[in-house]
């Protein structure tokens, strides 16, 4: 491993920027509601460029409000290595989810700093836009459009429920950048993640070595009927669109069902009914939808299935059910490479490990199909994740810390 393999992060620095994001959208309950491009948001981003640019860095952001920050290397022609995830949370989020990611990234800067070491290569923090897709949909547009999966024009269009769109709102709190950032100026990703899930702790595992990530299908269902009285409408004049969302959620939970015991899941997420009023049969339903396995060929046929039902549900149902809108992402293997420096450097370290697939959606799953990415997992307490409740302490993320520092510093000493 590299020559600087002594060097540790300050802990006690990070836990304090840790705690002070705590402080920007904390809930009653001791959580974060920190929704991408509320005022939170546009207060936590300001807080994070303060530091960057205490910390020497030159900050740009693009036009979809991605924020990078980067710090100079020795041979600066060459291309810059990416450490980051997210600052939005969910509604109802925890204080680690994302955050970790960006802000270990930048004690890792900060700690450079006090040794006063110049990597060869620049190192670029970034924090992407509306990662969770808690307030815009699709979740984790803002490394779509960086990597050119999604349009910029497309996700300026997407509508949070009180019908404001992501461009005006991006806008609205001036983060609607100008600056050209192209995927093609970078050298490398590594995002650090809390697990959201229970292996690592359940199994006392110090770090997670991700080698890649399940195939994931997002999908929205719409659900036509016909609306009328609940009370004299007949039973054979009804077309309930509530009751053929009720057919899809049973054939999307049954379909995860039969492919449980390989690692496959699916659910019915939410749903949307007009007119949603007393006395009325709906006559329209919106419903969101989630499928996943390791295999990506296997949800590619979980989805095919589905669509194969849907003549026999619109049958039972009386409705009409299409598919209106759909995603996916995951299914692939992150880079051998720098997956690899992760698990030479929790070697280095004697971390005890444990070599995993994510679950959940990621932007380094985005990137990985574009530069060559690794991702690492701390534990978390109970697993838990898009809660409140979320919670880590020191001790459970150091390991990971260290470790994405020492895979970031031998990615960053390579030569042009």
């Amino acid at each position: 491993m590299n020559r600087l393999s002594n060097i540790r992060p300050n802990m006690s620095r990070l836990w304090a920027s840790l705690m002070r994001s705590a402080e920007i959208g904390k809930t009653a309950k001791g959580g974060l509601r920190r929704l991408a491009l509320s005022e939170d948001d546009a207060v936590m981003r300001h807080e994070f460029i303060r530091w960057c640019e205490e910390a020497g860095c030159d900050v740009r952001i693009d036009a979809i409000g991605n924020i990078f920050a980067t710090r100079k290397g020795a041979e600066p022609d060459t291309k810059s290595v990416l450490v980051g995830s997210h600052l939005d949370t969910q509604v109802h989020g925890g204080r680690f989810d994302g955050i970790l990611g960006v802000l270990a990234g930048l004690e890792l800067v900060r700690t450079l700093n006090d040794h006063g070491i110049v990597t060869k290569r620049p190192i670029t923090l970034v924090n992407w836009t509306n990662e969770e897709g808690a307030r815009f949909e699709p979740p984790m547009i803002g490394s779509a459009v960086f990597t050119r999966q999604k349009a910029v024009e497309f996700a300026y269009s997407r509508l949070d429920r009180d019908g404001l769109s992501l461009g005006d709102e991006l806008a609205r709190i001036g983060f609607k950048g100008t600056d050209a950032v192209s995927a093609d100026r970078f050298d490398s990703l590594f995002e650090l993640h809390i697990e959201q899930g229970p292996r690592l702790e359940a199994e006392g595992k110090q770090v997670g070595i991700v080698t890649g990530a399940f195939g994931v299908r997002g999908f929205v269902v719409e659900v036509l009927g016909e609306t009328g009285h609940v009370g004299p409408t007949p039973m054979p004049a009804r077309k309930n669109a509530l009751v053929g969302a009720a057919e899809v959620t049973l054939a999307i939970n049954e379909i995860g069902w039969s492919r449980h015991e390989t690692g496959g899941k699916s659910t019915t997420m939410r749903i949307r009914t007009e007119p949603n009023l007393l006395g009325a049969i709906p006559d329209h339903v919106e419903m969101t939808c989630d499928m996943r396995h390791p295999d990506e060929s296997v949800v590619i046929a979980m989805l095919e299935e589905f669509k194969a039902r849907l003549p026999a549900l619109q049958e039972r149902s009386r409705c009409e059910i299409s598919i209106k809108e759909s995603w996916s992402y995951g299914g692939m293997r992150f880079d051998a490479g720098c997956v690899d420096l992760v698990r030479q450097s929790a070697e280095a370290l004697r971390y005890s490990t444990m070599e995993m697939l994510t679950e959940a959606g990621h932007d380094a799953m985005h990137v990985a199909e574009y530069l060559p990415t690794a991702m690492i997992f701390t534990p978390c307490e109970d697993g838990l994740s898009h809660n409140e409740a979320e919670n880590v302490t020191i001790a459970d993320i150091e390991p990971g810390v260290n470790v994405l520092m020492q895979a970031v510093l031998e990615r960053a000493n390579r030569s042009g």
